[in-house]
């Protein structure tokens, strides 16, 4: 290869990074994260769910149940990225900004998973669950224990028979507590949150609308 043709490429591989580290995808993609102020009885960090609604190779936007302050470690998780570290730079309303560090190389190669991302955002395959679980575009709704206390929670996925959330309390398993308007029992706990299962079978058309609502 020539001198010329050499320096060419250079260029155009740089032009091409620059591209991909200032790609901002705006998205919708599940998760799961830490904070290092949230433990559990025995001192494990309590994970959460979470949507990445924004993200770059420099930071995301979370759509999060519970909020740390800002400066506090964040660790996440992605399917399609993996673990992702930083702290809280901004708080908002429901959720909060979080800078990613990393080395040089880590920074590219997620900005090349971005990249792709953005170039292929509109070939998702359909989830094969779609019809048995919905995952709401609005995802935060209230939850109301029968005491009144009452908490902010993120929908992960619903159906007509049950919801799962994620959200600061844990109710024991058995205990009465309204999502929204529809009245339901703990049914099961996981890393992220818990199942609530309805006492009645809900509609379909109308679920959306008595579920999200804050």
């Amino acid at each position: 290869m020539s001198s010329a043709a050499m320096q060419h490429r250079q260029f155009a591989e740089v032009v091409d990074f620059e591209r991909r580290r200032d790609v901002r995808v705006i998205t919708n993609i599940a998760g799961r994260y830490m904070l290092g102020s949230k433990r559990d009885d025995s001192g494990n960090r309590r994970e959460f769910a979470c949507r990445a609604l924004n993200i770059s190779s420099q930071g995301m936007l979370l759509a999060a149940p519970v909020s740390g302050g800002v400066g506090e470690r964040v660790i996440a998780y992605f399917a399609q990225f993996g673990k992702l570290e930083g702290t809280i730079a901004r708080l908002m309303e429901r959720g909060f900004v979080m800078t990613i560090s990393g080395t040089p190389a880590e920074r590219a190669r997620l900005a090349a998973k971005l990249a792709w991302l953005e170039d292929h955002k509109n070939h998702d395959i359909p989830d094969a669950r779609q019809y048995q679980r919905i995952v709401p575009r609005r995802p935060y709704s209230t939850l109301t224990l029968v005491d009144g206390t009452t908490s902010t929670c993120l929908v992960i996925d619903m159906s007509i028979s049950g919801v799962a959330v994620s959200a600061d309390l844990l109710p024991p398993i058995g205990t009465p507590i309204a999502v929204g308007m529809v009245v339901g029992r703990v049914r099961r706990h996981f890393a992220e949150g818990f199942a609530i299962e309805f006492a009645e079978t809900q509609d379909i058309e109308t679920l959306p609308h008595r579920l999200i609502r804050l």
